[in-house]
């Protein structure tokens, strides 16, 4: 497996972990695929589930990281609900999990109120279909904040600022951090409330935006990174034969796209002020946004790995919180990163622009020559290794 060289200025391991509630799951596998290849993350970031999984990592130790993570999403799912059925049966189990979920929430994670807010007093109450108490408490037993404010590891979550809709980042390097930051990156309205930090309130960030990638290269400065970008949405997918599919399909296109965008524009933005400080006679530079310069030795490489849909799926899988479903998610996110790595796909540009973005190609590859995978590299993608379940 694939490690990083010892070389001079060697970049630091970015973990960007997108948001889409249950689907989040797939962050597990990704993540044990990135600690099994000695890819250890120096920096964290996260919205929404995105944002509770950075919580968990960056909050614990790194020989704990990982086990605190599956405790996690054994904590927030029923127990009783890792069933061996057949893919046929499957949309019947999701659509029955799903609703178990909307109409008694997650251990550990949200519960219903007890007053339909359309019926509530005005007040918080009136603004929410569900409690997230819970999920302060889950935060404040599994997550060592002390140990994030103390800057070893890095971690940078985003939320929406209700009064405004600015997208704002709370960064463990200037702020200090604790449950209220993580919570309000995943306050997704109206299932959950606009949760406080500070003076303000915030909901999930991903009604702006659902990838913190531009919080992390606006705060980069002139550092060499290694981004690994963990997106829960599929811009590409098959055209609709069912409603079913439409109602997922329409998901997936409302927060892909939206983020392909984003990533496409933020590279752009980058490599032009690469440009612009190493040649300026050849633009106007006043026309160039506001963006950190980048400086000798600074390169910074994106590599993408996406979520797809499991068999059986339904418009709800986000809010479908199985342990089946968890146990499929996550060996998927295994199998995606462990292939991603194997081919180290950022060691094809050493010179010219220096942000370059790395996702999978129409042949399942992560390399952009597009020739077909050979059998080796095959061979090298196994099967997620059984491990004892979180007690």
């Amino acid at each position: 497996m694939a490690k990083i060289q010892a070389v001079k200025n060697k970049p630091k391991v970015c973990l960007v972990l997108q948001g889409g509630g249950a689907l989040g799951a797939y962050h597990i596998g990704a993540y044990q695929a990135m600690e099994e290849a000695g890819y250890t993350p120096d920096w964290f970031a996260g919205i929404s589930i995105g944002a509770l999984n950075s919580a968990i990592l960056a909050g614990n130790p790194p020989e704990k990281r990982l086990s605190k993570l599956e405790e996690f999403w054994q904590k927030i799912s029923w127990p009783g609900t890792d069933w061996q059925i057949p893919t046929s049966f499957a949309p019947f189990f999701n659509t029955a999990s799903a609703a178990t979920a909307l109409i008694a929430g997650q251990p550990s994670f949200f519960y219903p109120r007890p007053i339909n807010p359309w019926f509530a007093c005005p007040g918080e109450t009136a603004t929410s279909f569900y409690d997230t108490q819970p999920i302060f408490n889950t935060l404040e037993e599994m997550v060592d904040f002390d140990l994030i404010n103390k800057g070893k590891t890095r971690l940078t979550v985003g939320a929406t600022r209700v009064t405004d809709g600015e997208l704002v980042f709370f960064d463990s390097d200037s702020d200090s951090m604790n449950p209220a930051h993580a919570v309000a990156s995943g306050s997704l309205p109206p299932g959950f409330p606009p949760t406080q930090v500070g003076d303000d309130y915030y909901w999930d960030g991903g009604v702006v935006s659902n990838t913190p990638l531009n919080g992390i290269l606006d705060l980069a400065g002139d550092q060499s990174l290694l981004i690994f970008v963990v997106d829960l949405w599929n811009a590409v997918g098959d055209l609709p034969k069912t409603m079913s599919e439409v109602l997922w399909r329409e998901k997936e296109i409302q927060y892909a796209s939206r983020n392909s965008h984003s990533v496409e524009a933020l590279i752009a933005q980058r490599n032009l002020a690469h440009v612009a400080t190493k040649a300026p006679d050849l633009i106007d530079s006043s026309q160039i946004p506001d963006v950190p310069a980048l400086t000798d030795g600074t390169k910074i490489d994106i590599v993408h790995i996406t979520f797809d849909p499991l068999p059986g799926h339904i418009p709800l899988s986000d809010a479908e919180f199985s342990r089946r479903s968890i146990r499929l998610r996550s060996e998927q996110g295994y199998h995606d990163m462990k292939q991603a790595i194997s081919e180290t796909p950022w060691t094809q540009h050493t010179a010219g622009l220096p942000t370059h973005f790395y996702k999978r190609q129409k042949n399942g590859s992560w390399l952009e020559d597009n020739k077909p995978l050979n059998q080796k590299k095959k061979d090298n993608v196994k099967r997620m290794p059984k491990r004892k379940k979180a007690s």
